[in-house]
């Protein structure tokens, strides 16, 4: 054990992984304006859209638009999603200077969505990396099901160290562990991390839970234990995958700043903002704020 971090960095995805699962279309203007407030609120990377094809995302067809709209404060990093070449090339096109390439630690995950084993859906991100490193631009890798799968149930741990190994030394600069169905427990999430640790450095090393069963904070808190000092969050709470039965919003990032703040960890984050942006989010998107902080600042 490592004991706490005095600074941890969030990683804000509520513009992208948040929004992918609403079932109505949202205007783009919508989300342009979330994004600058979120950028006024401290934080310092904020993934903002996903260039991926509008036939299975029809949420983010408007990737190319929002995200040469945004504004781009100095000092924050607006990454994006790439799922292939083709959506790389888009990215750049619009001046996008952080990509994020994904893969899920299960094989079932992997052939059911993308009909790919690992290693393919692996080999498939050569290209990127390759186009990434002659470009200057930073590659994050995602590792997905890396508590469980809604297709095959358990994923072996080894195979978790194993993708995000290869996405590490492929050249992504962070490696960020997803529990995208949200059952992990921080016993389970801490057993995980120190597999990972053991093969890539804790620094690159990030954390992703969604709270189907109320786990995340507690998942959070035991992997900062461990030394990590990034978590990805989402105002609001909003997000899930499109493509994983059961899984329901990501842990809100409200709540999380509330934890380390309250604990003493430095987060550069105006708390007071950012709850105020997730209740003008949920007044946007016609549902009730998962974040209990930002219910209980509600009155």
């Amino acid at each position: 054990m490592n004991g706490l971090p005095s600074k941890v960095r969030i990683v804000e995805v509520g513009a992208r992984d948040g929004l992918q699962n609403e079932k109505t279309i949202i205007p783009a203007q919508t989300k342009i304006e979330l994004i600058n407030r979120l950028s006024r609120t401290g934080l310092r990377t904020i993934e903002a859209t996903s260039f991926v094809s509008s036939k299975w995302v029809p949420q983010l067809a408007d990737a190319a638009e929002v995200f040469a709209a945004i504004d781009k404060r100095a000092g924050v990093r607006y990454p994006v999603l790439v799922p292939n070449e083709q959506g790389y090339d888009r990215a750049r096109a619009v001046g996008a200077d952080e990509v994020a390439v994904f893969s899920a630690a299960s094989e079932a995950f992997n052939r059911k969505n993308i009909n790919a084993s690992i290693d393919e859906s692996i080999e498939r991100f050569a290209p990127i990396l390759d186009k990434a490193r002659a470009d200057g631009v930073r590659v994050r890798g995602y590792v997905s099901t890396v508590l469980g799968c809604p297709y095959q149930g358990e994923v072996p741990l080894r195979d978790v160290v194993h993708v995000a190994s290869r996405l590490y030394t492929m050249g992504c600069y962070e490696i960020s562990l997803g529990d995208t169905i949200g059952i992990g427990t921080p016993r389970k999430a801490r057993d995980m991390l120190r597999a990972v640790a053991a093969e890539v450095p804790i620094e690159a090393l990030a954390v992703h839970f969604h709270d189907t069963r109320g786990q995340a904070l507690a998942n959070v808190l035991a992997c900062l234990e461990e030394g990590v000092a990034i978590v990805d969050s989402s105002v609001s709470g909003t997000g899930g995958c499109p493509y994983a039965k059961g899984a329901t919003g990501n842990v809100a990032s409200e709540d999380v700043v509330y934890m380390l703040e309250g604990m003493g960890i430095d987060t550069g984050i105006d708390l007071a903002a950012l709850i105020q942006t997730g209740l003008w989010l949920s007044a946007q998107l016609g549902h009730e704020t998962s974040s209990k902080v930002a219910r209980a600042s509600a009155g």
